[in-house]
């Protein structure tokens, strides 16, 4: 039943997940802003991702027309990694479940010792009483037979 319920809670939090891809990012693993070519030639107007501490940058550069497939591969990671917390957080309420389970195991055990101590007293307790009765059937016979055998003579 746990593992049913925490499946439920991954598939609840999977729905959760946004559906828009998040922002570019360049090799420092910053979000690279996206920017317009100002120079004068054949690429003025066209819009680039680049690193966000140019000059001194990382060499991270893609044109905004081509992101898309970065953007994909980065959100398909974003997914993976989502879902790798997720399978962790599953993995400790089963973890916690096993615990409680083996405790409660425990517990289980030490009763069942317990009664199997009492019941191995009360048989011995009435092997007891059986073994009197028996010792009370076995005088009340000789009575009667010692009485018999005075009445016959």
């Amino acid at each position: 039943m746990a593992s049913g319920s925490s499946s439920s809670f991954s598939r609840s939090r999977s729905r959760s997940i946004p559906s828009s891809p998040p922002p570019v990012k360049c090799f420092h693993d910053e979000i690279a802003p996206l920017r317009t070519v100002k120079f004068d030639g054949p690429t003025r107007g066209k819009r680039f991702y680049g690193c966000p501490y140019w000059p001194r940058t990382c060499g991270y550069f893609k044109w905004a027309d081509e992101v898309d497939e970065v953007k994909e591969l980065q959100f398909m990671l974003f997914e993976k990694d989502t879902a790798i917390s997720e399978l962790q957080y599953e993995k400790e309420c089963l973890e916690e479940s096993v615990k409680k389970l083996k405790e409660n195991n425990s517990k289980l055990e030490d009763d069942v010792n317990e009664l199997a101590l009492e019941n191995a007293v009360k048989f011995e307790s009435m092997e007891s009483v059986k073994a009197d009765k028996k010792l009370v059937f076995a005088m009340l016979l000789s009575w009667i037979f010692f009485a018999v055998v005075l009445l016959i003579k």
